[in-house]
């Protein structure tokens, strides 16, 4: 029932109308590498803001591994956007302990919880960007793979 209710918030929050282009965004690593979103171009893109102090990130963390690996060579690619004060060491100690192989961008939050789609009022957040780089949805509170695949597929034809 819960996993019913929150992939109706999540479908819901699609049709909203905040959307944006975001090809331009590019992001740093954990490992150094450069992320950008528009060499995605042609898969949907998941931005998971999360923090290691965060129960309910914490659990969604397996269900982005699971959907992650299951579609990054199809149609879909999850990065992960640590929003927490942390050291690198830490973080990455963290991410190997949770076998975590998408990629993860630290970021310090900021006084008012900005980013590129607007303000972060809770963890985790979710943002979903299609093939394109346009803004689909914006989602506060947990989010699993089933969710994800269902609003792929609804929003795909």
């Amino acid at each position: 029932m819960v996993k019913t209710l929150l992939g109706l918030c999540l479908l819901v929050m699609s049709q909203l109308s905040w959307a944006g282009e975001f090809s331009a965004l590019k992001y740093k690593t954990l490992e150094g590498e450069t992320i950008k979103i528009s060499d995605l171009k042609g898969k949907w893109v998941v931005i998971n803001y999360w923090a290691t102090w965060c129960p309910p990130c914490l659990k969604e963390l397996p269900e982005l591994v699971s959907f992650h690996d299951a579609r990054k060579d199809k149609d879909a690619f999850v990065i992960g956007i640590n929003y927490e004060q942390i050291d690198q060491t830490t973080l990455k100690e963290f991410v190997e302990s949770q076998m975590i192989d998408y990629p993860i961008v630290p970021e310090q939050p900021t006084r008012r919880g900005m980013t590129p789609f607007g303000p972060i009022r809770g963890l985790p957040t979710t943002v979903v960007l299609d093939p394109n780089g346009n803004g689909m949805a914006f989602h506060t509170g947990e989010v699993d793979a089933q969710m994800l695949s269902n609003f792929i597929e609804k929003n795909s034809q």
